[in-house]
């Protein structure tokens, strides 16, 4: 309760006036207490200043005299005083009323806001009689207003930290407040939607649904949150509405994306539950036992392992190994997991009946928003088929079908690998050539069968006579190798042991045989040479070898003859033949030969390049005489680069042609040509100068390219296959033949050698073997020429079996430019209907 108010006491300088009543003092006093203010008043003209109590209390000078009038502006603040004084100045002198807001300074020091005013009071000759005027004080006023501006300040700094939008609106749903983001938001500055339904602003297409929402909320008084998408806004808004007395509070947030994102995560889930690619998916757990478990599978899962879905969840993986899993493969693969690395894996795995199948397995790491390693994905795709294909020719490549033994190409393999670098290089191993003496007289008297049989017996008797680690091996014919790994570091012990297998397959050989019962007693010739790291090349070895062996002959047979250093008249004979190819490319005495190539209906297509010696002694020289020395020597690089530019040379003639400008050149590169650095630039270099399209250049690569290095010759390729230009395989099946890398060679074409086309009538496994390359080509999506065609009838064959590009001597021999040039003009002259 407000304290009561002090007696009142009449003041003397209030008196009842002449001219009717005016209020007592008593009554004035009430008043300015009540007000809270004071008045003072000057009577002029002696300028005497008196003032009220309620001011002289106000001023805190109760008890003291007024001031005087020079000292009056002094009761207010520094920074007021030189105001005041002016409207107080023309207050007295010009009769100016005043009515300002200032501060004071009460005697106690304490400063208040205060409202000043002022006015005149005139005779009836407008002469100034007196100055009055009212102090009133205003600090409670004040000090509210202050409040309020730190309320409202405290509230807008309160709304400015909202993250989110934030609007209000009234009970009828207009809207009151909108923060800048609600107004990014909107797309709309508050000034035009202020006083809206909020529905309106919002989505005039879906105003009922907006106001079913935010009447629930009003009636219950409850939080509610939804959300829709708001057209107006263009956006999924999520809204989260809280009741209030005067209306509603809402934040509304911007939820497109992650709506965006589930919609998208749902058509994820479709898509690769309607795969068929098997889809797994494990928590990353610890690699070890018990191993990630499993979290997803999709339909090709269950299809392809016969697992149901609840079957697995929670399981590891490992349900699908079996007996026959690599762990060779599972060591990498948990190598790979443990360092969070992605991983790509051929796999035997079982289906829930057992059955072994093969998948081709990509497995890859999952950082969740970052949060680490949450997931491994594996996908896989079932290629059971394509590996039974793969190991049919393998088998067929690899190995000899009568005997079963190793062949050539693997034996080769064996050889490079015995002359790799070890940490021994003295370590020293023995190659044996074994021809069977007198075995065509065999085949001519008993026939190819009984020929046949012996082979066989003669692949057992040596895999008896040498260990599992050794190599036995049959080249073709009546020629069986065996290589011997590991003698021994010293030469002469590891010789003796050589010598004491060679004596016991000779005497094993020499023993009867029984041939569909017909005894045999045959004999055998062996050459004999030692292995070592020091050796330069596979060649060098089998060349010591075959030249021991024919010693062995020319000394009688059924003998074993060691290679003697002496036999090296032949590495002679070669150095002359490096001197004269040095010398032919001197002074061009290469020449190209073109042996056309045809399609499907016999129209040519193209042609391949074959090299020529014109020597100057020996006339023309087939390139089987001279290529292997060039390889051996070097001399294949520039002998190679001057075929590459004069192949191109003759494509840019033919390209302005009409007749010609469709045909494409085929050339042979070497594995060292290949291999150069500059391989790829002095290819293009070529085909940049000579004008023409990249694809009409056919690179024809040996398979032994595939032996090493394998990813330097897929990045070449890429770059060759990138540019255009066309790559093939030349004789295919007879080399290296890389199928676990073959399906990421850039190539455009396989060749089937001559060797397979030879007997592809009358040898099943020459049929086998051409069937096998024709069918692994198309399953790649890779065209197939097969050269060395004589016949209609084996023209006939490949066709029937998807072939339809041939090259041989049924079409044409190799010709010189000018007798193709001759033999193109004639075909031009021929009838339509006739061709090659």
């Amino acid at each position: 309760m407000p304290s009561p108010l002090p007696p009142l006491r009449q003041h003397t300088l209030f008196k009842p006036g002449q001219d009717g009543l005016r209020p007592s003092p008593a009554l004035l006093l009430l008043l300015e207490r009540a007000a809270c203010a004071g008045s003072w008043v000057l009577v002029m003209p002696q300028r005497g200043l008196v003032w009220s109590e309620p001011l002289a209390k106000l001023l805190g000078r109760e008890g003291s005299p007024p001031l005087v009038w020079a000292d009056f502006s002094d009761i207010f603040a520094p920074d007021w005083r030189m105001r005041m004084r002016s409207v107080l100045s023309a207050c007295l002198d010009n009769g100016t009323a005043f009515d300002e807001e200032a501060q004071i300074v009460t005697a106690a020091g304490q400063r208040l806001w205060v409202r000043a005013l002022g006015d005149v009071v005139r005779d009836h000759d407008g002469t100034v009689v007196q100055v009055s005027g009212v102090i009133r004080d205003l600090t409670v006023q004040k000090r509210a207003e202050q409040e309020a501006l730190s309320m409202t300040m405290r509230l807008a700094t309160t709304l400015a930290s909202i993250h989110d939008a934030f609007v209000t609106v009234d009970r009828e749903g207009r809207l009151t407040y909108l923060n800048p983001l609600s107004e990014k938001l909107i797309g709309k500055a508050g000034a035009e939607v202020l006083g809206l339904p909020i529905w309106e602003a919002l989505d005039s297409d879906g105003v009922a649904q907006l106001r079913h929402n935010l009447t629930a909320a009003f009636g219950n008084a409850s939080h509610h949150e939804f959300e829709a998408f708001y057209t107006n806004a263009g956006k999924w808004l999520e809204l989260r509405v809280y009741p209030f007395d005067d209306g509603l509070a809402l934040y509304l947030r911007d939820v497109s994306e992650r709506r965006q994102s589930q919609e998208q995560l749902l058509l994820l889930q479709t898509s690769i539950s309607r795969l068929n690619d098997l889809v797994l998916i494990t928590e990353a757990g610890p690699v070890d036992d018990p191993g990630p478990r499993i979290v997803f599978v999709n339909d090709a899962f269950e299809r392809h392992t016969g697992y149901r879905r609840d079957e697995v969840m929670g399981q590891t993986p490992r349900l699908l190994q079996g007996e026959r899993t690599q762990r060779v493969e599972l060591d990498r693969i948990r190598k790979a997991l443990q360092q969070a690395e992605p991983v790509r894996a051929e796999l035997i795995n079982y289906k829930k009946n057992g059955e072994q199948f093969w998948l081709e397995l990509d497995i890859v790491p999952v950082d969740y928003f970052s949060r680490g390693l949450t997931h491994w994905v594996a996908v896989a795709r079932d290629i059971t088929t394509r590996k039974a294909a793969e190991e049919e020719i393998e088998h067929l490549a690899f190995y000899d079908t009568l005997t079963q033994l190793p062949n050539r190409q693997l034996l080769m393999n064996s050889l490079r690998q015995a002359l790799l670098p070890t940490d021994n290089p003295d370590r020293t191993g023995a190659l044996m050539f074994i021809d069977l003496d007198n075995f065509k007289v065999l085949n001519d008297t008993r026939g190819h069968a009984v020929g046949d049989l012996l082979l066989q017996q003669v692949a057992q008797r040596l895999s008896s006579c040498v260990r599992l680690r050794d190599t036995v091996a049959r080249l073709g014919g009546d020629e069986f190798v065996v290589l011997l790994d590991d003698l021994g570091d010293d030469r002469e012990a590891a010789s003796e042991r050589a010598r004491g297998v060679a004596q016991k397959i000779l005497a094993t050989l020499c023993e009867p045989c029984d041939l569909a019962g017909n005894e045999y007693d045959g004999t055998c010739s062996i050459g004999v040479t030692l292995v070592t790291q020091h050796q330069q090349s596979v060649g060098e070895l089998l060349k010591q070898a075959d030249l021991a062996m024919y010693q062995a002959k020319a000394a009688g047979r059924n003998t074993i003859c060691f290679f003697d250093p002496g036999m090296q008249a032949v590495a002679t004979a070669n150095a002359a033949l490096t001197r004269e190819l040095r010398q032919g490319l001197r002074n061009n005495e290469f020449v190209l030969y073109y042996q056309p190539q045809v399609g499907s209906v016999g129209n040519m297509v193209g042609v391949e390049a074959l090299l020529r010696w014109n020597h100057p002694q020996r006339g023309l020289v087939a390139p089987n005489d001279f290529i292997g020395q060039a390889e051996e020597s070097g001399l294949i690089l520039p002998l190679g680069k001057w075929v590459l530019d004069t192949a191109c040379a003759q494509l840019g003639l033919w390209s302005q042609r009409p007749e010609t400008c469709k045909f494409s050149i085929a050339i042979n590169v070497s594995v060292r040509q290949f291999r150069h650095p500059e391989f790829v630039e002095q290819v293009m270099a070529a085909i940049a100068s000579a004008g023409i399209s990249a694809h009409r250049l056919k690179l024809e690569l040996t398979e032994s390219l595939l032996a090493n290095d394998m990813d330097v010759t897929i990045a070449k390729m890429g770059i060759l296959k990138d540019a255009g230009v066309t790559l093939s395989i030349d004789d295919f099946g007879i080399g290296y033949s890389a199928l676990s890398y073959l399906k990421y060679l850039p190539l455009d074409q396989l060749k089937i050698d001559r060797a397979f086309v030879k007997d592809v009538l009358t040898d099943p496994n020459d049929a086998a073997i051409a069937r096998t390359i024709i069918g692994l080509a198309q399953s790649l999506g890779l065209g197939v020429m097969a050269e060395g065609v004589e016949t209609e009838a084996q023209r006939n064959f490949l066709a029937r079996h998807g072939c339809h590009c041939f090259q041989g001597y049924l079409f044409s021999r190799p010709l010189p430019i000018d007798e193709l040039e001759a033999f193109i003009a004639k075909l031009q002259q021929a009838p339509e209907s006739q061709t090659v």
